[in-house]
């Protein structure tokens, strides 16, 4: 997965971490968690705030479904 895998991103999220609500996690958090991702592997340094927000919109519609 790469950064701008928002949505496979999101998924995995939701899958890895299904009690936390997205909306609460820091971006500086949420970036620590896809690096642990199994299967991430794309250049930490190119993570920016816009790519962090749209893997955090995708990973709230994930966690939003499962309530």
């Amino acid at each position: 997965m790469k950064w701008t895998d928002a949505e496979d991103i999101g998924i995995a999220l939701a899958e890895k971490f299904p009690g936390v609500d997205p909306l609460t996690v820091r971006f500086t958090d949420m970036r620590d968690r896809i690096l642990a991702l199994d299967g991430f592997d794309d250049d930490p340094k190119t993570s920016n705030e816009p790519k962090l927000e749209a893997i955090q919109m995708a990973w709230y519609d994930e966690w939003k479904d499962a309530q």
